[in-house]
């Protein structure tokens, strides 16, 4: 049996973030990665604009394949991981290998929810819109005269129609939330966004909920009925915390780790969708499923990993996502006090408490929007800047000319 420096379960956002913190430190540790996968790390958030073929394959890829070779990663693809020996340091994988290891990360990221509706198990043409596989799938059954079903107005709900819209005969959308993208948007935001998806072919049934299935129809909790040829499950994800919690490690929501990615478990790390994180703007340990929380996770615990010193705290919910350019970014929590300003095209809230900027919602508003966002993650005080100014145009003058003098420093 083989014993690795490093092994990193998951070949993910998280993993490759921390084979770069690793390598920071330590050029030359064999790193082993282990992907469910049959593929190399690629941008999730890319499968859309692949139905959408606005990219292909290749270029889905988070790193080309000579990142893996110039940074002595094994690869093993394909295959699972199955169990951890906490006490002898080993990891068994679903083909029968066993490999030891002396620092250990587990990245393995989040798996689709399925709720229970009565008679889905007869539904033939079912997807999810998670992987790579499932926009494959998808993409091979699309066709013009095609009837979509989608069951989650998410962001995973939303971004599987847009990437549809044009290829099928049409698409619905199922929630039982009165709103869409619930988790990131207020009523006013939530209605512009709608409004955007709507004038690209969605229905929506909001406020409502799929009781059960007769063939390719789906009756509706308000008595309604939708013919479907394709279902796609957009519900939620559940963070994959199995590994560490039969290990014996400490599980919440998700797997959990201190501000260093250190689980409870020795010589065991935890980054990416499956782990916890302390959200500044919340102040609670919870789970942040966003890319960027992926990759800041990810290479602060390989870091640590290879014996150095990295921290994560400033972690923090934010989101920036587009539907047919309507572009949408918001971060934080909304408590506190409000401060809106809407056109007919642009909407931005600003929500402060206790002398902090707590969360934004800008649509298309993109520009300045990462002053906002320092405001928020370095948690600035609002008596430190002209915040008066801030509200309507966000910009650096507003900042003292020491703080603009720091910011130029770290940009440059």
């Amino acid at each position: 049996m083989k014993r690795y420096p490093y092994v990193i379960l998951g070949c993910s956002i998280a993993a490759v973030a921390a084979i770069e913190g690793i390598r920071s430190q330590d050029k030359k540790g064999d790193i082993l990665v282990v992907g469910e996968e049959p593929c190399r790390a690629y941008g999730r958030p890319l499968i859309s604009y692949y139905l959408l073929a606005e990219t292909d394959l290749p270029r889905m890829d988070y790193r080309p394949e000579k990142f893996y070779e110039e940074n002595n990663v094994t690869l093993r693809l394909g295959v699972r991981a199955e169990r951890i020996d906490p006490e002898e340091k080993t990891v068994a994988l679903s083909d029968g290998e066993k490999f030891g290891y002396e620092k250990l990360l587990v990245a393995t990221g989040s798996r689709p929810f399925d709720p229970p509706m009565e008679g889905i198990e007869h539904v033939k043409e079912r997807f999810h819109f998670m992987t790579k596989a499932d926009a494959l799938a998808l993409g091979k059954a699309l066709s013009p005269e095609k009837k979509v079903l989608i069951v989650g107005a998410g962001l995973i709900g939303l971004k599987c129609f847009e990437g549809i819209a044009a290829r099928v005969k049409s698409a619905r959308i199922v929630d039982m939330a009165d709103r869409i993208l619930p988790a990131i948007l207020d009523e006013t935001g939530a209605k512009m966004v709608q409004s955007a998806l709507e004038a690209h072919g969605a229905e929506f049934f909001l406020s409502d909920s799929v009781l059960r299935f007769e063939g390719n129809t789906a009756h509706l909790k308000s008595g309604k009925t939708v013919e479907f040829d394709l279902l796609v499950i957009a519900v939620g994800v559940r963070p994959n915390t199995e590994l560490v919690k039969e290990a014996g490690g400490t599980v919440r929501r998700g797997i959990a780790v201190d501000e260093c990615g250190r689980t409870s478990l020795p010589d065991i790390f935890a980054a990416g969708d499956c782990a916890e994180s302390f959200d500044i703007a919340s102040g609670t340990n919870r789970v942040l499923a966003l890319l960027p929380n992926a990759a800041f996770q990810g290479r602060a615990a390989g870091v640590n990993m290879a014996g150095g010193k990295a921290r994560l705290d400033n972690a923090v919910a934010f989101n920036s996502i587009g539907f047919f350019g309507t572009h949408v970014m918001t971060a934080g929590v909304y408590e506190g006090e409000e401060y809106c300003e809407r056109t007919e095209r642009t909407y931005k809230a600003l929500f402060t408490k206790d002398g902090l900027l707590k969360g934004f919602i800008l649509i298309n508003l993109p520009e300045r929007a990462g002053i906002y966002l320092k405001l928020l993650k370095e948690r600035i005080p609002l008596s430190a800047v002209d915040f008066q100014a801030l509200k309507t145009s966000p910009a650096w003058s507003a900042f003292s000319p020491e703080a603009r003098a720091e910011n130029f420093a770290r940009e440059v």
